[in-house]
């Protein structure tokens, strides 16, 4: 049957028309699903389908069915406000024998004179975390790995309350003026980053950060690439690591500098 006004089979041109669109489609069918996947080292043929998906690029495992790989998670530790409170003096003074362990980098009262983190003052909540993330392997460091390991959660508590209770490293908190580095004083809200004094003492201290002041600026350098680059991954719901990422080698110069501007005056 002829529809009126279509050309039949019997049209040659339109019989060459057809067979040739049929050639082209084979052509690029082998092209896309056989010739180009099978460029890449890593192909292995698992079915038309997974061919169709991978040239189509489709995550490797939709195709194959299986369920989204999860993230791995930053952080076991779940911050509670019980972390924050005043040890008793037993606490503390079981912390400052366990704190012999870790005179050698922290110092004797709790300031290093390396590029170790000052933890005299520390919030109790900030030491119990990290000790904890160390324990678990959450965040990488031989040494720290090493001895927290054999640390139980009372060890924890203990060296978090000593610590807490030595004179304070931050003698003369951050206040907001003008001098201020704009990522200190303002943050980035383009970049979606939050003022640095809205989270670290000074002003405004969420619970779990730390305080910065004085601080070794080659400790806070060191810490601020590891979270840019996803080194240091033991932030909950990567909230350092969102702030780093965009952040210039200029910018974390500078800001580590503002934060360590009195380490020598707090270590004497």
């Amino acid at each position: 049957m002829k529809v009126h006004g279509m050309p039949g089979w019997s049209n040659p041109w339109f019989r060459k028309s057809i067979i040739w669109l049929i050639v082209l489609t084979v052509g690029a069918f082998l092209v896309g699903f056989v010739l180009l996947p099978s460029a890449h080292s890593d192909f292995s043929a698992k079915g038309l389908w997974a061919s169709i998906c991978r040239a189509a690029g489709v995550p490797s495992d939709w195709s194959f069915g299986t369920a989204p790989r999860q993230a791995a998670t930053a952080t076991d530790v779940v911050l509670d406000r019980t972390m924050g409170k005043e040890g008793s003096r037993e606490a503390i003074g079981r912390g400052a024998t366990l704190a012999l362990n870790c005179t050698m980098c922290h110092g004797a009262q709790g300031m290093s004179t390396s590029d170790a983190p000052n933890l005299a003052g520390q919030y109790p909540e900030v030491i119990i975390k990290q000790l904890m993330d160390y324990r678990s392997g959450k965040r990488g460091s031989p040494i720290m790995e090493a001895l927290a390991r054999g640390l139980s959660d009372d060890d924890i508590a203990d060296l978090a309350a000593y610590y807490a209770y030595l004179p304070k490293a931050r003698t003369a908190p951050t206040t907001y003026d003008e001098a201020l580095p704009a990522l200190v004083r303002v943050g980035s809200p383009l970049r979606n980053i939050a003022p640095c004094v809205s989270c670290h003492g000074g002003i405004d201290q969420k619970f779990g950060a730390p305080w910065l002041e004085g601080m070794p600026k080659g400790y806070l350098e060191q810490q601020l690439r590891a979270f840019r680059s996803g080194q240091r991954a033991s932030d909950p719901e990567a909230v350092m690591r969102n702030v780093a990422r965009t952040m210039t080698d200029r910018e974390i110069e500078e800001v580590s500098a503002f934060y360590a501007r009195k380490a020598g005056a707090a270590a004497q």
